[in-house]
Formats: structure tokens, C-alpha cells, sequence
């Protein structure tokens, strides 16, 4: 399983914005593509799928900008995730619009996969944006 580039730089972002938090008021995309390395389309693209998602709460206009829309404690690596992938589903076969597998009439793991991919959403919602905008690596 791997997470697209797009989701990986959305991590970055928010990471460094709650780096900010509580230390200025909005943050624009010029400064986290400064900070970040990002390029500043991709920044602004990412503050527009993020603020639809809630994540972000973002103003237009002179003074606006954007922030988080929770403290970096309530926000979780798979809000993030979801933000830009969807829901947290490892195989196809559980979207009861995409029935598409051959095998699905007999297919003996597809009852399971809503309990693996349960547990990749537990896993990820236990990492948190505070965690990850910490200063200290985990050991």
C-alpha cells in the first residue's frame, strides 16, 4: 500500500501549519511553500481539497489566509488520508458500486476486509497532526 504524492505533501503542510498554531494567526501558501519546499500551486490546490474536507478553514481576500479548523491533537493522520484518498479501503471489492471481481459469489476473504481495513484506519487515526509536528522523533 502506498499514498499518493499528493497525500504525503498534504501531511507536510499540516504539519507545518500546526507548527504555527496558537503562534500566528492565518498562514498563507506562500509561507508553507516556503517552509515546506512545496511548490505553491500544489500548496494552494492541497488548502482547497483540505478546507472542503474541514480540515482547514480558510478566508479569501486581504487579511485571509488559512488554519487548522481543530487543534492539532484532534486532527488525525487518517482525516488526512481520507481528506485526499477517500475512505481507507485496501481492495475494491467492498464498494458496493465497483462489483467488478470475478470471484465475488465465492470469495472467502471478502467478508474480512472490512476488519483489515478497520484496523488501517485505527492505526493511522492514532497518530496525530501534534505528534507529527513535534520537534522529537518517536524511538
Amino acid at each position: 500500500m502506498r499514498l499518493s504524492a499528493q497525500t504525503d505533501y498534504a501531511v507536510v503542510m499540516l504539519s507545518a501549519a500546526a507548527r504555527h498554531c496558537g503562534v500566528s494567526g492565518r498562514l498563507n501558501a506562500t509561507l508553507l511553500a516556503d517552509e515546506t519546499g512545496l511548490p505553491l500551486p500544489t500548496v494552494q490546490k492541497l488548502v482547497s481539497r483540505l478546507s472542503s474536507a474541514g480540515l482547514i478553514e480558510s478566508t479569501r481576500g486581504t487579511g485571509g489566509g488559512f488554519r487548522l479548523a481543530r487543534p492539532p491533537a484532534a486532527i488525525s493522520l487518517a482525516d488526512i488520508v481520507e481528506a485526499i484518498e477517500g475512505p481507507i479501503a485496501l481492495t475494491g471489492c467492498i464498494d458496493a458500486a465497483k462489483q467488478d471481481c470475478v470471484i465475488v459469489a465465492t470469495c472467502r476473504v471478502k467478508p474480512h476486509w472490512n476488519s483489515v481495513n478497520a484496523s488501517v484506519r485505527d492505526a493511522l487515526a492514532g497518530v496525530t497532526l501534534a505528534s507529527l509536528s513535534s520537534q522529537s522523533v518517536p524511538g
